[in-house]
């Protein structure tokens, strides 16, 4: 299928703002910024037709040419990244079978991510889109449950049905553990949802047309519009293959990173 990645990045963040441009400390000593790291990953992706990065800021599309980076921009109206997809899709005239919608807040996320939502959406005919999912282990679960317990806003949880597609999307901890049936962590029932889609194109196009719904709006999470439309979402579950993986979604998130980017 041909595929391109438009990476959507926003400077006016209500929890980070600025977050794109946020420096992270590499290993060799150097700094990169979020946006950078993203562009990356993608870059490192195999059977992509070209990669771009969406916005509707002066300064991450300065940043954006200065590591050679394409950039479209779009209007400061998208409610969300995904339609900052949608619009940069339509107004660069994109011509292909996927969009992948790589967000620029996880740079632990690894390419093989993206080659695995491909190949998933060449076999799953009746998907609109798919998104991948990552089984926690205990350390991951407990940093859920303390974001959580200090009213942070930390990763998504996903839950779904047997043959993968989604069934409901959340920023609690889903499903719920009873710790009297669980009370060594062990094979916990809980699956991370990493930040990343690939749509089909007349699927995205139609999602800027479609108002927000309520779940949308109660829990700020964009892939739920799909849902409440009754669009088919496929939760691909993937292999970290060792990797720690974490989202930026706090200030605090920074550290955790480049704790995980320095070993």
């Amino acid at each position: 299928m041909k595929t391109s990645i438009i990476i959507p990045a926003r400077y006016a963040s209500t929890r980070y703002p600025g977050k794109p441009l946020a420096m992270l400390r590499l290993p060799n000593g150097q700094s990169k910024s979020l946006i950078q790291l993203s562009y990356e990953t993608a870059c490192r992706a195999k059977g992509i037709e070209a990669v771009y990065v969406a916005t509707d800021d002066k300064r991450i599309q300065s940043a954006a040419h200065a590591f050679g980076a394409e950039v479209i921009m779009t209007s400061p109206d998208c409610a969300n990244g995904t339609e900052r997809c949608a619009e940069a899709m339509m107004r660069a005239q994109l011509e292909v079978d996927l969009i992948i919608n790589l967000q620029g807040d996880a740079p632990l996320t690894p390419e093989w991510f993206i080659e695995d939502l491909m190949d998933e959406m060449r076999q799953d005919k009746i998907a609109h889109m798919a998104t991948p999912v990552l089984k926690v282990d205990s350390q991951t679960y407990n940093h859920f449950k303390d974001d959580r317990l200090h009213g942070r806003v930390g990763g998504t949880t996903a839950v779904f049905d047997r043959s993968g597609h989604a069934l409901y999307f959340s920023k609690e901890v889903l499903p719920y553990i009873n710790q009297q049936n669980f009370p060594n962590l062990t094979d916990i029932p809980v699956y991370h949802h990493v930040g990343v889609y690939a749509y089909r194109p007349e699927v995205l196009k139609a999602y800027k047309s479609w108002p927000e719904g309520p779940l949308e709006k109660l829990e700020g999470l964009e892939q739920l519009r799909f849902l409440e439309n009754g669009q088919k979402v496929k939760c691909v579950e993937v292999d970290r293959k060792g990797r720690v993986f974490w989202e930026l979604n706090n200030p605090k998130d920074l550290e955790r990173i480049e704790l995980v980017l320095g070993c």
